[in-house]
């Protein structure tokens, strides 16, 4: 199984850092996040990693080859014209993963002990499109899933948004994502959106007729690195 690491994003919150540096090299205990994550799907026998880049790009090609990939083998994936978020980036990668059946999708600046074993294993044993690790946790957008663990909706706190439109909210259960996924191969010609656009719209538009359900790792250590705070914070956390 391979995994792709979302690491083009410009890490606009991560200023003054991002301002000279790209938010996947950011240290924590002498480690980088993109470093950090690579070790961490090692963990589970992942060593294929497609890495996408745009901002500040050659400073990540460097830091991967001057360190032979950390161990694992690394594609890169080049959004130097232009970044195209989560969906574009993983749309304009499918052909890294045209012989896999499922892969792991995470983005550079999640940390955690999560057990991504127990999450693919979910992931086959429910037949699922894609799997989606979520935690209760205090956010302002949720994924909203049923009783059954499928996911039905989106909902922004702050302005009261609900996708789609008109969806009944009553009986969902708000869960927070955790910008790591485990999807089909087959995904990739579900995909119907081009350019730039984000993995949250097109699992809001398949959801109504494709299975994708949530992983709750709630319990598990989480933490969003982007902001400089929480970088602190991780070097507290993760040794």
């Amino acid at each position: 199984m391979k995994a792709m690491i979302f690491a083009a994003g410009l890490g606009s919150r991560l200023k003054p850092w991002t301002d000279k540096h790209p938010k996947a090299l950011a240290q924590v205990n002498g480690k980088s996040l993109l470093e950090r994550n690579i070790l961490y799907l090692q963990q589970y026998g992942i060593k294929e990693v497609v890495v996408n880049v745009h901002h500040f790009a050659s400073q990540i090609i460097e830091a991967i080859e001057t360190n032979d990939g950390w161990g694992s083998t690394i594609f890169i994936s080049d959004e130097s014209d232009e970044v195209l978020e989560t969906g574009g980036g993983l749309k304009k990668a499918a052909h890294f993963f045209k012989d896999e059946e499922q892969l792991v999708i995470m983005n550079a600046d999640i940390l955690t002990n999560m057990q991504l074993d127990q999450m693919i294993q979910q992931h086959k044993q429910t037949n699922a499109l894609a799997t989606l690790a979520v935690s209760q946790r205090t956010t302002s957008r949720y994924f909203l899933f049923g009783d059954d663990s499928k996911l039905k909706g989106w909902k922004h706190e702050g302005t009261g948004e609900v996708k789609p439109a008109g969806l009944d909210t009553s009986g969902l259960h708000s869960r927070a994502f955790s910008g790591i996924h485990v999807v089909q191969q087959s995904l990739f010609a579900k995909i119907k959106q081009e350019g730039k656009f984000s993995m949250v719209d097109v699992y809001l538009d398949l959801c109504a007729t494709e299975n994708i359900y949530c992983f709750d790792h709630t319990g598990a250590l989480l933490l969003d690195v982007g902001k400089p705070e929480s970088l602190t914070k991780a070097a507290s956390l993760f040794f």
